[in-house]
């Protein structure tokens, strides 16, 4: 089993818990584990999951994304309630109103930009989850990126011997870099994204 397959199995699994709170699961819902649009790196406020409508989708379908930093099932199937909500109500509907009816009668709990799963939703999630089986994903470290280039001037190596330079992009650019005290052309070293 692949973590996509995981989550469709949540998704199946909590169709009839969402028929309870008197709102239905779209049947088309598509989820895997990836990077939110935004705020996916953020060091406040990290987006942990992410909702998109059937409408942006080329089959209509509703898209979900859980983030790669999180690995245990109770958060995973937590967040993953959390979107289906979304879901459920339409996602005009943002954090409130509908939605926000929707998340209490599933058993979130607390800021409804930031639910968490309240005791019973925990308790049926935890059983959910140990049917399907452990949660088939690694955690991504989300903290890292890779250092910019900050200066307005560029890094040029030598391959050879280490030596390094900084120079000027106009000076790169007119004249190119320079040759290493050791006799090896230098090379500049190409910026992170």
């Amino acid at each position: 089993m692949n973590r996509e397959k995981w989550l469709s199995e949540c998704i199946r699994k909590l169709r009839n818990d969402f028929v309870e709170t008197g709102f239905v699961l779209p049947d088309k819902i598509r989820a895997s584990c990836s990077w939110p649009s935004r705020g996916g790196l953020a060091r406040k406020s990290r987006t942990l999951g992410e909702a998109w409508p059937s409408k942006r989708s080329g089959d209509n379908t509703f898209e979900v994304f859980v983030s790669p930093t999180l690995t245990d099932p109770a958060e995973v199937s937590a967040t993953l309630v959390h979107e289906l909500c979304h879901c459920a109500v339409g996602l005009e509907c943002r954090h409130k109103g509908n939605f926000r009816t929707c998340a209490k009668r599933i058993g979130l709990e607390g800021k409804m930009t930031a639910t968490n799963a309240g005791k019973e939703l925990a308790e049926r999630l935890s059983i959910l989850t140990a049917e399907i089986g452990p949660y088939p994903h690694a955690a991504l470290d989300g903290g890292y990126a890779p250092p910019k280039q900050t200066t307005r001037m560029r890094k040029v190596t030598c391959e050879s011997c280490g030596c390094v330079a900084r120079m000027t992009r106009k000076w790169l650019d007119e004249v190119g870099p320079p040759v290493c005290a050791c006799g090896i052309q230098m090379r500049e070293q190409e910026a992170a994204e």
